[in-house]
């Protein structure tokens, strides 16, 4: 090969190299930071995968809201599977793309201080989905978790009946890293401690983790013993779901709580294996934070949408713009009135062959 063929092969192949470089930026591999494309360009963070509604529910009903409200916006979603430093690296990229508004539902709410006030400092709008992040926010979207604590509360010693007041209860709470924990645990205690003879047992389980939740109910049993035990509250459906595996396991059989309203969840319920859930009507949640981020994608104002503020959980930062949610504890009388009508699952979906019994006692067609 000749000089002038060398020279012509090699300018060829640094243009194609540099048409190939800008297709992948196009399509959005994350090293293109085109103001048209950011601008247009919601990020969607969510902290883990053991809990299925947040790949069930909350995502595809944020993505959909967005397209609704604005159809040439595209939503950048990642899921950390609850490790933090995965989720501070998604974070990051995000912010390095030039992406200026976040939706973050934390794996760890404390780590999230100084990547939101970095965000911040670079015009990034941050709407803490779900759990209260740290940070300077620009909204916050959830329940009133210490509300959604009385009410499992109130269910347990209502499932308990007149054996409360002597009932030694087990507590299985959820993840010390999540921000909502401590408002379900305190909620709850707040009823139980006046209704029931003992919190006789109480872990927390890293990530929601059932497994865990499962092997902490046989160390309980293996303390109390069979008789020991005369209920169960478990902070979410996942945990229950271990929960009752371990109590199956020994012969007990006592009522047992959970929270979201899972398939798995609203199957135990109709079974009598679980005695209640408590229902959180996602949708309104969801579409409400993705209707916030669209409107400051497009410099909107959201004060008709949040109804009050709210302070951060360290105090450092005050007066967040929030929209907090009212939930309800449901037992399987109550599901043909709120799963099957609210369409959260199809009644194909909940009733099973295995379920089809459960289903027709409770009047589920």
């Amino acid at each position: 090969m000749n000089a002038m063929t060398r020279r012509v092969v090699i300018g060829t192949a640094a243009v194609s190299m540099a048409l190939a470089m800008t297709a992948c930026g196009k399509a959005g591999d994350g090293d293109d930071k085109g103001s048209d494309g950011d601008s247009k360009t919601i990020g969607l963070l969510l902290p883990e995968n053991k809990t299925t509604r947040y790949e069930t529910f909350d995502r595809p009903i944020m993505e959909a809201k967005i397209k609704e409200l604005c159809s040439d916006c595209d939503v950048k979603y990642n899921n950390a599977s609850g490790d933090i430093e995965a989720q501070k690296k998604q974070f990051d990229a995000l912010v390095t793309q030039g992406i200026k508004v976040i939706i973050l539902d934390a794996v760890d709410y404390k780590s999230t201080k100084s990547w939101v006030k970095q965000a911040d400092k670079q015009g990034v709008k941050v709407v803490a989905y779900d759990r209260l992040a740290e940070g300077p926010l620009s909204a916050y979207v959830s329940y009133d978790n210490e509300k959604i604590g009385r009410l499992q509360g109130g269910a347990m010693v209502k499932a308990l009946g007149a054996k409360a007041k002597d009932a030694n209860v087990v507590m299985i709470n959820g993840s010390p890293t999540d921000p909502n924990a401590p408002f379900f645990k305190k909620g709850a205690h707040s009823v139980l401690d006046k209704a029931v003879k003992k919190i006789a047992y109480e872990q927390d389980i890293p990530e929601w983790s059932s497994d865990e939740a499962n092997r902490k109910m046989s160390s309980a049993i293996d303390k109390l013993g069979k008789d020991g035990i005369q209920g169960v509250y478990a902070a979410n459906d996942g945990m229950a779901g271990g929960v009752i595996t371990a109590l199956k396991q020994r012969g007990i059989k006592v009522p047992v709580g959970g929270q979201d309203a899972e398939l798995a969840g609203v199957q135990r319920l109709l079974s009598g294996a679980q005695d209640y859930t408590i229902y959180k009507q996602i949708k309104p949640e969801a579409q409400t934070t993705a209707e916030i981020a669209v409107r400051l994608l497009k410099g909107k104002d959201i004060d008709d949408i949040t109804d009050r503020k709210v302070d951060s959980l360290s105090g450092d930062f005050k007066g967040i713009p929030a929209k907090l949610y009212d939930a309800e504890a449901i037992t399987k009388d109550d599901v043909a009135d709120t799963i099957v009508k609210d369409k959260v699952y199809k009644v194909s979906e909940i009733c099973t062959a295995q379920y089809k019994k459960a289903c027709d006692a409770a009047g589920i067609k």
